[in-house]
């Protein structure tokens, strides 16, 4: 499966780590992935150490996961980038919806 999702100890960050491709693909393992999220979560993170690849897709899908879930959580964060994700992010003005580190 090139989707994980897990939970921290403390059941306060729920992490979704995406490996692979990013793409339309993952739609719906995407979206079943943060759609019933536990109050207690505060945190939702964006794994994508392993991502090699990234299309419109997955600008889309996490756009809709911001609108979905950013009123029952503090923060959103894509970490791990890799160097040309990251740029297709920042191209994107990602930077200024997300935390990207």
């Amino acid at each position: 499966m090139n989707l994980t999702k897990s939970t921290s100890a403390d059941g306060t960050t729920l992490t979704i780590q995406i490996k692979g491709k990013f793409d339309f693909n993952l739609v719906q393992s995407f979206r079943q992935a943060y759609a019933q999220i536990n109050a207690n979560i505060v945190k939702v993170v964006v794994d994508l150490r392993e991502t090699e690849y990234m299309d419109s897709s997955a600008l889309g899908m996490l756009l809709n996961m911001k609108k979905t879930i950013e009123s029952q959580v503090g923060t959103i964060e894509i970490s791990n980038c890799q160097p040309q994700l990251r740029k297709i992010l920042q191209i994107s003005r990602f930077d200024k919806k997300f935390d990207i580190c």
